[in-house]
């Protein structure tokens, strides 16, 4: 645990004194939301959208085994192959063996969050399997062996400049290209890659339980291709991506985009429901569908917790919130950053490791304004400090730091005891952590109690 919130500590410190990071980001962000308004003009009431969809969540979530059971029977009635996959190993080593049988020497990979879950990439290439990312930002940040800074924009720390120097340096392309130039770059080079791969792996947005469908949405066609051009399509997803019914996407997709990316719906929207069937000419020959649970029922038998399984993964909490804005994706050292991430990585990975990340947080609630499904983040957050302190994951320093806090919060003669000096000397002296890398407080001579008696004698 000290070693996990040390890397943290240490990274945090280093980002939110880096200027030009935060230049980028901000930059970035503001981008986002300048668009973000304008998707909502496509809800006659935006509010009662997102009620709608955290309802549907709900109905999913509390009926997990049924909706699953029942996307395992349509979905098998085309020819799909489900696996249901307990950890990340499970699910690494049923990839592993579809490969082997295949023959597989190169893999197409659409962005997915949960293959970065289970570190895929780094479990091909141990059996010698080239593993190419297919969306153009997981492609930069594999070139620049990086993971995914963000949920949805994988590069957003990286500038123009950054991406041009990245590609002289790694594909030998000429020094400053544009976007443009850029592009064309990495399409040459992918399309290639289409054609080479035995199996394609994609992730899914949305799995539909009553058609026995995978939803996935996007902006490049690169998933399209990942499913197309391989003779085998694997899709690992969690399982807590599950919805009801096909109808269900009218409602989801859009707001997606919106909260995503501030569209009013993705490029490429794509429901895949099994392999080729007789008669078509086109897909892949045979599909398998992996469900991960992974520590996803950890946070399903915790009714304080269960709602965290509604989020739809479109990163609007990352973008509003003012810890990940000043420290980035990277200082979380999780797959999953910012709010959410600090949410649901403690149940995924351990409390006991990761319970330092539901404190990187202001609790100033921006995350639960934001979410599309209304989770609501802050409280969970708040719930997880307090499951860390009722399990013991909390030092003896900070259970006695804290009940002295709670002594004087709620004794009137203990406030207004000593002068602004005395409280300043506290705190700036004894607790040194707020000084670090801040100015020093300065309370009041007196407190507003005090001043009031004062005034009304």
């Amino acid at each position: 645990m000290k070693e996990t919130a040390a890397s943290f500590i240490a990274k945090s410190t280093i980002k939110a004194n880096d200027l030009e990071h935060r230049r980028k980001i901000n930059f970035n962000i503001s981008r986002y939301n300048a668009v973000v308004p304008q998707g909502k003009q496509q809800f006659a009431d935006v509010m009662q959208a997102r009620e709608h969809a955290k309802n549907i969540k709900w109905r999913a979530i509390e009926t997990l085994d049924q909706q699953l059971e029942e996307f395992e029977l349509q979905i098998t009635k085309r020819g799909a192959k489900v696996i249901w996959a307990e950890d990340a190993q499970q699910a690494l080593d049923e990839i592993g063996k579809i490969c082997a049988e295949k023959n597989c020497k190169t893999v197409v990979k659409s962005k997915s969050m949960v293959t970065e879950e289970v570190h895929l990439n780094h479990y091909l290439e141990s059996k010698g399997i080239e593993s190419i990312e297919t969306d153009l930002g997981e492609y930069i940040q594999q070139l620049d062996e990086e993971p995914p800074y963000h949920i949805v924009t994988p590069a957003m720390h990286k500038s123009k400049e950054d991406v041009a120097k990245l590609f002289t340096e790694k594909l030998g392309t000429q020094p400053g290209l544009t976007p443009e130039q850029l592009t064309l770059v990495a399409r040459q080079k992918l399309r290639e890659k289409y054609i080479q791969a035995e199996v394609g792996v994609t992730g899914a947005n949305f799995i539909i339980a009553d058609i026995g469908g995978v939803a996935v949405t996007e902006n490049e066609g690169n998933a399209r291709l990942s499913t197309a051009f391989p003779k085998t399509h694997i899709v690992i997803v969690g399982i807590e991506k599950v919805i009801p019914s096909l109808t269900d996407l009218s409602l989801f997709w859009p707001l997606l985009a919106t909260y995503g990316t501030g569209q009013k719906v993705t490029v490429y929207n794509t429901v895949l429901s099994g392999p080729k069937q007789p008669g078509e000419t086109d897909g892949p020959e045979e599909m398998y569908v992996i469900l991960l649970d992974n520590g996803r029922t950890n946070l399903l038998k915790n009714p304080q917790t269960r709602e965290a399984l509604y989020c739809i993964r479109c990163g609007a909490c990352l973008n509003a919130c003012p810890v990940y804005k000043n420290i980035g994706g990277h200082a979380y050292g999780t797959t999953y950053s910012g709010p959410i991430g600090s949410v649901i990585t403690p149940h995924l990975r351990g409390l006991n490791e990761y319970k330092h990340l539901s404190y990187a947080s202001s609790l100033c609630g921006n995350c639960t304004e934001v979410c599309p499904v209304r989770i609501n983040l802050h409280e969970l957050l708040l719930e997880n400090r307090h499951e860390a302190v009722v399990e013991g994951d909390s030092s003896l320093s900070e259970r006695i730091a804290w009940k002295a806090w709670r002594q004087a919060s709620m004794n009137r003669k203990m406030m207004n005891a000593g002068n602004g000096k005395l409280k300043n000397w506290v705190v700036n002296k004894v607790f040194k952590g707020w000084t670090t890398y801040r100015s020093e407080l300065n309370f009041s001579q007196k407190t507003f109690n005090e001043m009031w008696q004062e005034k009304n004698k």
